[in-house]
């Protein structure tokens, strides 16, 4: 559960502090999310594959959907449908995403509080699992079983698109990493937390603090314990669900420049790296 710390300075005040006042919701997308750019991706590995411009995504572990609203935004005819199974993180998104959306682009856009595992119809063109959501599943065994109903999922055609982290920095434990998303004495900042990582199981805990311009801090605004997967490992449990190939695209920009992901049969090995792994459904 998220706790807040007041600052010195208001640690006695009735005065609320910013950390009281704040939605830890409009902070994580400020700090976390570019729906815009997850669009996009999404955008040009399906076109990648299969020389044609997809219209229907399915967003697993969707929380406040803005990538789902965007989705819908982006073309006139594109649908998509978010899955979650947290009501509370739902209706924020319904109320401060959906609720954004003019008439015609909202009712393009569908939630259901519901277990990712499980089928939907109709069957869509891009089944997206982000923020390292699938790393839930702790067993190969589960895995693999998310990976096949994804599968099924998807149409004829189809890609499954995960975003997935690494590097010797990712495993290292009792670390923060700490940003400044909006400055001055208004603004917050993001920490990343890397608690606990156990090299044995590849268990994995992580937390998201939140500080704010008067010391106040929203604590462990989320938290996330996951087992950490590998690229080979993801890329065998793909093949094993069905998916008749897969990618791993790399950012091969500059540190200076805009993104620009790559299909790649080899990668740096950075200290810290993002990259995504992407499945893709053919027609047999």
């Amino acid at each position: 559960m998220p706790e807040i710390k007041r600052g010195k300075k208001l640690k006695n005040s009735k005065q609320p502090c910013q950390a009281e006042l704040a939605d830890k919701f409009v902070c994580y997308q400020h700090s976390v999310q570019e729906p815009d750019h997850e669009v996009r991706v999404f955008d040009q590995v399906y076109r990648e594959a299969f020389k044609t411009k997809p219209l229907t995504l399915r967003e697993d572990f969707c929380g406040t959907f803005a990538v789902s609203c965007e989705w819908a935004k982006s073309e006139k005819n594109r649908k998509a449908l978010g899955l979650d199974i947290c009501p509370k993180t739902l209706a924020w998104g319904t109320e401060n995403n959906l609720g954004k959306l003019t008439s015609n682009v909202a009712e393009r856009v569908e939630v259901l509080e519901q277990d990712v595992r499980s089928r939907t119809v109709p069957q869509v063109d891009v089944l997206a699992a982000q923020n390292f959501s699938f790393w839930c599943f702790k067993t190969r065994a589960e895995v693999v079983n998310y990976f096949k109903i994804a599968y099924e999922n998807l149409g004829e055609k189809g890609v499954m698109v995960m975003d997935m982290m690494g590097g010797k920095e990712c495993y290292a434990s009792d670390v923060t990493d700490k940003r400044t998303i909006i400055k001055g004495k208004d603004g917050f900042k993001y920490h990343w937390e890397q608690a606990y990582f156990n090299p044995v199981t590849a268990d994995c805990s992580f937390f998201i603090h939140f500080k704010f311009g008067d010391g106040s801090m929203i604590k462990k605004a989320f938290e996330y314990h996951w087992r950490f997967w590998t690229i080979p490992e993801v890329r065998e449990m793909l093949a094993e669900a069905g998916f008749s190939m897969s990618k791993v695209y790399w950012d091969i920009a500059d540190e200076d420049e805009d993104a620009d992901w790559q299909a790649v049969d080899e990668a740096p090995n950075d200290d810290s790296w993002l990259c995504y792994v992407v499945g893709v459904k053919s027609a047999k």
